[in-house]
């Protein structure tokens, strides 16, 4: 499951003027319903802390750099976001903590739900046992 997350380079359009990073079509595996972003977070914090069931995500570090940790019950991946044309796919059932961020770090998050509580599994016991079950 932990290697079904991937890096996905964004396309991009380089020019003298500066480069433009383009989301569209088919660049994610499925259609956006929801977009948000995380900024002024303190470097000693942590943020996730948790999966989702029915829930894909894709982070792109839009400034600075931080660091996701993924779980899928049986092994860890650390995977550090530091460019705004590559973002990370992260599908469902995979737990994540990110953290050691930079400072005026950005992380943008492309999701394919809406929010909804019930999608989030946010204890890891939790998690665990309904990867078993």
């Amino acid at each position: 499951m932990i290697d079904n997350s991937k890096i996905i380079e964004i396309p991009r359009i380089t020019d003298p003027r500066g480069n433009l990073a383009v989301i569209e079509n088919n660049t994610l595996p499925y259609d956006l319903k929801r977009v948000y972003y995380l900024y002024d977070v303190p470097s000693d914090a942590y943020r996730g802390g948790h999966s989702h069931k029915k829930c894909m995500e894709f982070l792109v570090a839009l400034s600075g750099s931080f660091e996701v940790v993924l779980d899928d019950g049986t092994s860890k991946k650390r995977v550090t976001l530091n460019k705004p044309n590559k973002g990370l796919l992260i599908p469902t059932g995979i737990w994540r903590e990110l953290e050691n961020f930079s400072s005026g770090a950005v992380c943008l998050v492309l999701a394919s739900e809406e929010y909804e509580e019930a999608d989030y599994i946010r204890e890891y016991e939790v998690f665990i046992a309904s990867i078993n079950s």
